[in-house]
């Protein structure tokens, strides 16, 4: 079967992989409300095409945090790969670098940092933290992605403790999983496995502080829903927003990713750059994304359907057919260039 959009990888890898997997893949906290409002909300916002406009010509690059990208599409901090594919996060590296866009690899990557940059050593890289409690373990593994070479330090903060996720609970995945190497090489200097249990019920904003004062990497918070941490976030100078909840795996009934990203926008007034993740399938729901003031959109699920159906090749082909369909959402609207997407290209549904 030929697999011509982002939802015929999800039937794929729903049937080929084993439950487990796939419910910690599919799954979102409690009724999953939010999980489902995520795809749904971009259907309530239309397009409003502008045609007469020459676009024999159609260029979808743009820049995050001074670095160009192929297009804005990147791939969301995901753990676990090794469930879907046997390379695991080092497949999925490898089809970010061919692709030219941003890869946020996970604190609770299945591989090892190391083994993902040699797997991709010209890729751009930015890194997933969940805060642990002894900031000394902090300093090291940040000390250590800036030494392979990533751009970014990305803070997830809507983990204080982990959402109600009842598959996982159900099938006790938890209790299964592992990480197999978030340990230093080098003999002496070990990092312990990190697991969701290690994760800071403390953190808070005066603690991004510390933070800036251990690294040069731009900080970029992922999780932020409301205007009003929106607001700090820009007050306590980091240099970015991932407008997300988690795919809907933490808090349930939470506003979905895209219905919060124009109040997000609103309140940083342009001063840092906002992303987005969660829901995002089809070139129209970037072009949307965009409209509304996101400067690039993260996939999380469907880089796990890619990786499950072909590996490396599979996560490639999600890729390029989403940049197809943004590319061809672009001409159709009358946009040439990614910064001709603007608020006027949409409107809100009232249906």
């Amino acid at each position: 079967m030929s697999l011509v959009c982002l939802t015929d990888f999800q039937a794929y890898a729903r049937e080929h992989l084993s439950k487990s997997t796939r419910d910690f893949i599919e799954g979102g906290a409690d009724d999953s409300v939010t999980r489902d409002d995520n795809t749904a909300a971009f259907k309530r916002i239309r397009l409003r095409p502008r045609y007469l406009r020459d676009v024999s010509e159609v260029d979808t690059r743009t820049t995050i945090q001074g670095e160009e990208i192929s297009a804005p599409i990147g791939i969301a901090p995901t753990g676990f790969h090794c469930l879907v594919w046997p390379d695991g996060e080092m497949s999925t590296a490898r089809a970010a670098q061919a692709a030219g866009i941003c890869y946020i690899t996970s604190t609770l990557a299945s591989c090892s940092l190391e083994d993902i940059v040699t797997a991709a050593p010209e890729g751009l890289r930015w890194f997933q933290l969940y805060v642990h409690p002894d900031r000394q373990l902090n300093k090291q593994l940040i000390h250590r992605v800036e030494s392979l070479g990533f751009k970014a330090l990305v803070i997830t903060l809507d983990t204080p403790v982990c959402g109600n996720r009842r598959y996982d609970i159900q099938n006790q995945l938890r209790r299964n999983l592992t990480l197999k190497d978030l340990q230093s090489p080098k003999k002496g200097n070990s990092l312990p496995y990190f697991q969701m249990a290690s994760i800071s019920t403390s953190l808070c904003w005066k603690d991004l502080s510390w933070f800036q004062s251990i690294t040069r990497l731009p900080i970029i918070l992922k999780g932020i829903l409301t205007r009003e941490d929106a607001e700090l976030a820009v007050k306590h100078n980091v240099q970015g927003i991932i407008v997300s909840n988690h795919g809907g795996r933490q808090l349930d009934e939470v506003l979905a990713s895209i219905d919060a990203l124009t109040e997000v926008v609103a309140a940083v007034k342009g001063k840092i750059e906002v992303y987005l993740d969660g829901g995002v399938r089809t070139g129209n729901d970037v072009l949307k994304a965009l409209a509304l003031g996101a400067k690039c959109v993260f996939l999380g699920r469907p880089i796990l359907w890619g990786l499950a159906c072909k590996g490396e090749h599979g996560v490639k082909e999600v890729l390029n057919i989403l940049t197809n369909e943004f590319r061809t959402s672009m001409a159709l609207t009358g946009c040439r260039s990614v910064a001709e997407i603007n608020r006027h290209l949409i409107q809100f549904s009232r249906l």
